[in-house]
């Protein structure tokens, strides 16, 4: 049977999914109450049950979508030994899936607000700290293990590859009719290549043979 307890978060967790599509259709700053309350198909009154404050709502709803950027390609890349798979997958997912991505939509959207809102400035650059100390615990393990011979510092590059994420996934959502995923994922790595001494190459794993 399910709990009160597990039907509310369920409820809040549908609050957070319509709150970040009324915030891609309306906006960060222009969305309100009541749009989030149609797309979650409810009253207004409804909403405010679960969260008293819609900026605590917006808040985690940015929260929702950051965690892919940062806290999933973590746990993606913990598994991982080599570090040249580790970077080249840290690369991959750092991309949008496609130009109606939108967690990267949302993120476009906070970017545009940051000038005017403190919090949303705080969490965009919580965000790009961590993303850059991702990619430098890489880029460092890559050296001592001698599989990378850097060009710049793990900082410098580091910085420069969450930058080139972010204004590469900008172009896609923003729909550049010669830009894709892949060819960005490309011109990312082959920056990565310059500055790390290696091709990148991953090789592809092998599944265990089954025994007779």
């Amino acid at each position: 049977m399910t709990t009160p307890r597990k039907r509310r978060a369920d409820r809040q967790q549908d609050l957070i999914e319509a709150a970040r599509r009324a915030m891609v259709l309306h906006g960060t700053d222009g969305v309100h109450l009541k749009q989030v309350a149609a797309e979650a198909g409810l009253t207004s009154g409804a909403v405010l049950y679960h969260y008293a404050d819609l900026q605590d709502l917006l808040l985690d709803a940015h929260h929702a979508g950051m965690e892919r950027f940062y806290e999933q390609r973590v746990r993606a890349i913990a598994e991982v030994a080599d570090p040249v798979e580790k970077l080249v997958v840290t690369v991959r997912s750092g991309l949008p899936s496609g130009s109606d991505d939108t967690d990267v939509r949302l993120l476009c959207e906070l970017g545009g607000a940051a000038g005017r809102n403190r919090v949303y400035a705080a969490l965009l650059t919580t965000l790009y700290d961590r993303q850059v100390s991702m990619y430098q615990t890489i880029l460092e393990s890559g050296v001592a293990q001698g599989v990378f011979t850097l060009a710049d510092t793990a900082l410098t590059i580091g910085r420069n590859l969450v930058a080139l994420e972010d204004a590469y996934g900008y172009r896609i959502v923003a729909r550049h009719p010669t830009l894709g995923v892949a060819e960005a994922q490309e011109l990312i790595l082959s920056y990565a290549r310059g500055m790390t001494g290696n091709p990148l190459q991953v090789k592809p794993r092998r599944s265990p043979r089954s025994r007779s």
